[in-house]
């Protein structure tokens, strides 16, 4: 393997990996995936040879990928029921707007529908590294989302897709005045000013968190980035989700979830041939089956061991049901990205399972209020 493939493998496979850890450390995880996100290119671009020309589209929908992730996450360890409305609302209020601008190409749609859900779900998770989110009352809530929706997502979706903007051209040029060739030594150099700058907002910066860190109640436990070394959760198995039949609105909202990501994913890869009804009929019958199945399992009063285990057979099942499909297209005309095929059919498969297990009807969670030094472990 060359170096240059090497180095495109480790990252997209990072890419890949990291988003799988949201579940249970969701704020280290989504974080290293924004960092990842916003380094991969760049890595790329001063490492290796490697033409990038389609790339773009299977970064954008890496980054729908992670966000997903972060969604189902908020079902398997959020317990305030007001909280994770406002969460699932900010979810698919983008999601939508991603849909929309992927069919239409308008970039107003982005600011329309900004990506407030990514940073509601970092700030919630901050409060979780003290305390119990769910000392949050409604209003707290709301003015968090208000907030970052407000005074964060809608500037820098402008900045983004809007006015499209560089950062680095921006700071060189409009603050510093010098040319975007100028290394960023000489430019800060030139401009000392920006330097005394920086110590002020660090200044600032500590009075603020000070200022907070005395005001804030004690702790619930220690610093602590293991969700399930704070909060001691019944498991799933413990309390299952039983629906009385496959058509539910726990249904729906799975066909509608996986069909948009699908739908999305399939926009913005090479070879698309925007065959939306097919891709919802697709995935409806794949839902179904396999709901159909784990329905069956579950009135038989078996349950699946680990999360693991159900994807890997629900995986080896779909793919099965993929290659007759292969096989199909390849004895007649239709063309098929085979490659992309197998790709959606492992995406759907991780999105349904992780949807299935982390889901709940009534969530029965027990809080555990301790002293700091204490740890709380996990039923």
């Amino acid at each position: 393997m060359s170096t240059d493939l090497l180095i495109f493998v480790v990252v997209v496979g990072l890419r890949l990996f990291v988003p799988l850890l949201i579940p249970r450390f969701p704020l280290p995880a989504i974080l290293a995936a924004l960092v990842i996100d916003a380094a991969d290119q760049t890595i790329f671009q001063n490492n290796t040879d490697l033409d990038l020309t389609g790339y773009q589209g299977y970064d954008k929908a890496l980054d729908i990928y992670y966000l997903t992730i972060a969604y189902l996450s908020t079902l398997r360890n959020w317990t305030d029921p007001f909280a994770f409305g406002v969460a699932r609302f900010l979810w698919y209020y983008r999601l939508v707007g991603v849909l929309l601008f992927e069919l239409f190409d308008v970039r107003a749609l982005l600011i329309i529908f900004p990506n407030t859900f990514e940073y509601f779900f970092i700030a919630y998770e901050v409060v979780r590294l003290w305390w119990n989110p769910a000392r949050l009352n409604r209003r707290q809530v709301i003015g968090m989302a208000a907030f970052i929706w407000i005074f964060i997502k809608l500037p820098q979706e402008w900045w983004i897709h809007i006015a499209q903007l560089d950062f680095t051209d921006f700071m060189k040029e409009d603050v510093f005045g010098v040319s975007t060739s100028t290394s960023w030594g000489t430019a800060i150099s030139e401009n000392l000013w920006f330097v005394g700058l920086l110590v002020v907002v660090g200044i600032g910066i500590g009075f603020a968190v000070r200022k907070i860190s005395r005001d804030a109640p004690a702790p619930d436990w220690s610093f602590n980035m293991d969700v399930d070394k704070t909060i001691r959760q019944v498991e799933l198995a413990e309390v299952p989700d039983r629906p009385r039949s496959i058509l539910s609105w726990y249904m729906f909202e799975k066909i509608a979830l996986v069909s948009m990501v699908t739908i999305i994913f399939a926009q913005m890869l090479p070879g698309n041939d925007n065959n939306i009804l097919g891709t919802v009929v697709a995935v409806s019958f794949v839902i179904v089956a396999n709901s159909f199945v784990g329905f069956r399992f579950a009135q038989r009063g078996r349950s699946w061991a680990t999360t693991s285990g159900e994807f890997a057979v629900m995986a080896v099942v779909n793919l099965a049901a993929a290659l007759v499909f292969i096989a199909l297209a390849r004895s007649g005309d239709e063309r098929l990205n085979e490659a992309a095929t197998v790709f959606f059919v492992l995406l759907l498969t991780l999105i349904v399972t992780m949807f299935d297990r982390y889901h709940r009807v009534v969530p029965e969670v027990v809080f555990t209020r301790r002293p700091a030094s204490e740890s709380v472990a996990t039923e």
